[in-house]
Formats: structure tokens, sequence, C-alpha cells
């Protein structure tokens, strides 16, 4: 009776110890357990297509049927500075336009000014790459791409250096930091180098 009582007295302890081996292995291999690295969704672009912008603006350009062009109003904006806004890509052109044919101080603070707005992003900017594009209409404008977590990473300006003067700068709306907002960035860059190959001054 003795020896029919240890049997599954027995049995019951090696079956609590194999429970308890296994438990601790698992916990063993979850102490291995290497993140994965994190993901960013993936974006969809548009297929690059233009349109026209409207009449009443001193100037001309192609701009991305993927935008709306909005009158910008800040409190400091002039008549015919503009936002070329793209709903699904949270991304915005800004674009400001000064006549100064009749003040050439004004078109000197203009220069100046778009120097030291660029300026302004060195201290996030890990590098400010600038060229200078030679567009079909004989003028050129002066490229500047900024690399880092800058709110602004890519701007231009451009003058016939007697009455116009336009300048562009790219913006998000997101916090999306700029290494995953690379394609997008890309994708505007395109259509903002497309703007001063189609530029025509009224």
């Amino acid at each position: 009776m003795k020896h029919s009582t240890f049997l599954p007295r027995f049995a019951g302890r090696l079956a609590w110890l194999g429970a308890l081996a296994l438990g601790l292995a698992a916990c063993t291999a979850a102490t291995d357990f290497t993140p994965k690295p994190k993901g960013y969704n993936r974006i969809v672009l548009p297929p690059h297509r233009y349109r026209a912008l409207p009449d009443g603006h001193p100037y001309s350009f192609d701009y991305s049927q993927s935008a709306v062009v909005k009158r910008d109003s800040s409190y400091m904006a002039q008549p015919h500075w503009l936002n070329i806004y793209y709903p699904q890509l949270h991304a915005n052109v800004q674009i400001t336009y000064m006549d100064v044919a009749r003040d050439r101080r004004m078109y000197n603070k203009m220069m100046e000014d778009a120097r030291k707005l660029t300026g302004k992003h060195q201290v996030k900017a890990t590098a400010i790459d600038e060229r200078v594009l030679k567009m079909p209409n004989g003028m050129r404008a002066s490229v500047f791409e900024l690399q880092g977590e800058v709110p602004s990473q890519f701007q231009f300006y451009t003058t016939d250096s007697t009455r116009h003067f336009l300048r562009g700068a790219l913006y998000f709306q997101t916090a999306t930091a700029n290494d995953s907002l690379a394609p997008v960035i890309e994708y505007v860059k395109t259509d903002m180098v497309r703007m001063l190959n189609t530029l025509k001054y009224r």
C-alpha cells in the first residue's frame, strides 16, 4: 500500500519540476530578446503632374496638381505672397515676392534677408549646400539644400536684378524626423525646381 502511494507523489513532483524548468528557460530566452528597429509608415507619393499658376500675380510658374494655392495670411504678408500647400503631405512652400524696381535699398535688403533666413538654420543644420541653377529664361537662382533636423530643408531665391525678387522655402507641418521625410522632401524639391524652370515675370 505504501509503495502504490509513493509513485503518484513522485510523478507529481517530476511534473512540477519539469514545468519549473520550462518556465526558467522561457524567462532566460526573454532576456535575449532584441528589439526591432522603429519602422515608419510607407509614404505613397502621387506622380508629378503640374498646372500653371492662376493669373493675378506679377509672376507665373507651374506647380503640383497635388497642391493648393493659398494667399499668405500672416500679418506681414505682401499682396503676392503665397503658400503652395500639399494637404496629403503636410508640406508647404512659402513664396515671397517683392517689386524692388523703385527702391535699390529694398533690393539689397531682400538679398541680405534671403541669406540671413538661410543662415538662421546653421545651428541645427549638419550641412548647407548652395548651388546656382541656370533657368531656361536666362536668369539664375541660388538654391540651398539643408541637412539635419532643420525646419526648412530646401530654399531658393531668384531675381532679374532690376525689378523682381522671388524667394521660396519648404516647410513641413509635422514633427516627424527629417530622415523619415526624405522621400517627401525629394518629391517636393523636384516640384520646386519645376517652379524655377517655368518661372516667368509679367
